[in-house]
């Protein structure tokens, strides 16, 4: 189907859940993803062996996905949603299990363990865990940490106080403080609680600077074997530390509105989550007409969302407070926590609605996106006009030998390379950059002037204020000054310095029109380079020969191809050398490089 065709071109390369749809509208599967393009894409550009997916495949009428931060995001998610639309196909083709979680007991003393069941008795309940490794590794290092109880002994105050408790081998053994005789107050063993509380939510600083110590101390008692044991715990722990926020036990059922705003377009995600866990979400486009407020966009989107799939609003997470007022609706901008992750990951979907959407009007008119390009580059550098046509500058010496300077072109945002060009610098000695651009520019655009070629509308030189400087005098002393825009790139690439002003502009690192200098400036470097290579490589190569009298470039070129290097030619006898040159030239060729050897000169 052409519509669900150009979907799968457009996927994005994250981590993510997608779900088919059949012709009616009803989910019919719900798959997790590393990668959303790659593994979506799979379903259809091969044939299957297993005749259930191919009548799956038969079946997609429709897709939809939603993006999330990781890999193990996405398995969460998928459960939650599997659950929720207990889709037909995933019956057959998947395990519908639940993920472990780690529960900390509402008991007296608490005890610490692996549960597949969430129950509303008053216990705490730290994840789900995608990888049962890592939980019960997490488990392994709390026990080491901390003698909690392992027993299932219902242990209350009356018990204690009754004396029926009688301590077992892992007191012996110290794991455990006898918390069935009373041995260790419920105060002190609430404070190992808390602390193991704080590594399950997250906080493991702690405990993984008690590893890296124990690594350390394991392998300068050279029991290396020890040592790589905690090592594959610390790595797992690592993994533990990047928290889900697809499932949260603080996060019961709320609705969560995330926003991406390009000044002409507002994209809206709406998603609910119940007990926990996404089971829902949509994402809107409005097209601002009279300079609406995002307040007032979101309660549009609110209203819509209201009406098209009958939601009653309770609990709100908003990026702001909406321009609307419900009655019993309780409205929260959060700024940190699971809330604000779940904002976070909402954000990000309405985001990549825009991304597809670009990607989607970019294909149909591919020009479209090269004009979007050009105007935000006249935006970003404050131009009069679209930058077809750039032309970056970069010079090139090494202690002032051999200066050069390379223009590359970019015409459309692309690398123009039969108009590169090179520059032997002409008029400067030494090492002073300042002139060599300056010497550049004025020749570069004296003779496009005098040939009648189309001038740049902007000028990047490689260089901070100084660079800019002599590129503005050039211009002046040619009467380009008003006519071509010019800056400069400093060292550091986001860094962009106009004329007359010393503050520079900063770009956002992830635009497009950085991406574009990036690109200018590497190809100037590079362009650059290869010639000052190659100029230094041939003086290197023929300046002894050049500098005696008699050997022309014939004469340079047949002793070069036949003896390989000046080297061997200085090593040659008289009757070797005359076989190219002749006796007369091969005696002189001899005694001046046999002359410079003995002087230390030149070398090889």
């Amino acid at each position: 189907m052409p519509d669900l065709k150009e979907k799968i071109a457009i996927l994005p390369d994250t981590p993510g859940v997608y779900m088919y749809y059949d012709s009616g509208g009803t989910v019919i599967y719900v798959g997790k993803a590393k990668n959303l393009k790659r593994r979506v894409s799979s379903y259809f550009n091969r044939e299957h062996e297993s005749v259930r997916t191919r009548l799956l495949v038969r079946s997609i009428a429709d897709m939809k996905y939603i993006v999330v931060p990781t890999e193990e995001d996405a398995l969460n998610l998928e459960n939650s949603l599997i659950k929720e639309h207990k889709p037909r196909y995933n019956v057959l083709l998947k395990d519908d299990k639940s993920y472990p979680w780690i529960c900390v007991s509402g008991e007296y003393y608490p005890r610490v363990f692996l549960t597949r069941h969430h129950l509303k008795d008053g216990s705490r309940y730290f994840g789900p865990y995608t990888n049962t490794g890592v939980a019960r590794a997490v488990l392994d290092l709390i026990r080491e940490l901390y003698p909690i109880r392992t027993c299932r002994i219902p242990i209350t105050p009356d018990y204690v106080a009754g004396g029926r408790g009688r301590l077992c081998l892992e007191y012996h053994i110290k794991n455990c403080l006898g918390c069935c005789t009373g041995a260790v107050t419920a105060e002190v063993y609430q404070g190992y609680i808390e602390r193991v509380k704080q590594i399950l939510r997250g906080d493991t600083q702690e405990l993984m600077s008690y590893m890296r110590s124990e690594m350390e101390r394991l392998a300068s008692e050279l029991r290396f074997e020890q040592a790589q044991e905690i090592k594959e715990k610390y790595l797992l722990v690592e993994r533990y530390r990047a928290k889900s926020v697809i499932v949260s036990q603080t996060v019961e059922n709320v609705d969560v509105f995330g926003v991406d705003d390009d000044d002409r377009d507002i994209y809206v995600n709406y998603m609910h989550v119940r007990r926990g866990v996404i089971v829902r979400s949509v994402t809107l486009e409005y097209k601002r007409r009279l300079d609406e407020s995002v307040a007032q966009i979101l309660g549009y989107a609110m209203n819509d969302i209201s009406r098209q799939l009958q939601v009653v609003y309770r609990d709100v997470v908003v990026p702001v407070i909406p321009d609307v007022e419900l009655q019993g609706v309780t409205f929260v901008v959060p700024q940190r926590g699971d809330r604000r992750m779940l904002l976070d990951v909402s954000s990000r979907n309405a985001r990549q609605q825009k991304i597809d959407n670009l990607k989607h009007l970019e294909k149909k008119n591919p020009e479209q996106r090269l004009e979007r390009l050009l105007e935000r580059m006249k935006a970003d550098f404050r131009l009069t006009e679209l930058p077809r046509h750039i032309e970056c500058f970069d010079n090139s010496n090494i202690q002032g030998t051999n200066p050069v300077a390379s223009c590359v072109v970019f015409r459309n945002a692309k690398p123009s390379k039969r108009d590169y060009r090179h520059f032997n610098i002409k008029t400067v000695e030494g090492p002073d950059d300042f002139a060599s651009m300056k010497e550049v520019l004025t020749r570069r655009y004296t003779r496009l002037m005098e040939e009648g070629q189309d001038l740049p509308q902007l000028i990047v030189v490689d260089g901070g204020k100084g660079q800019l400087s002599s590129a503005v005098e050039a211009l002046e002393a040619i009467g380009l000054r008003g006519t071509v825009a010019v800056v400069g790139i400093a060292k550091r690439l986001e860094e962009i310095y106009f004329p007359g002003d010393s503050v520079p502009l900063y770009i956002d690192k992830n635009s497009e029109t950085l991406r574009v200098v990036q690109h200018l400036r590497d190809e100037a470097h590079r362009f650059g380079i290869t010639h000052h290579r190659n100029r230094r490589s041939k003086g290197q190569v023929v300046s002894e020969l050049d500098s005696i009298k008699g050997v022309g470039e014939k004469t340079r070129t047949a002793l070069l191809r036949h003896f390989k290097s000046v080297k061997r030619i200085r090593e040659a006898s008289i009757d070797e050398i005359a076989v190219v040159t002749g006796p007369a030239l091969a005696a002189v060729i001899n005694a001046a490089l046999r002359n410079k050897s003995d002087n230390g000169i030149n070398k090889i």
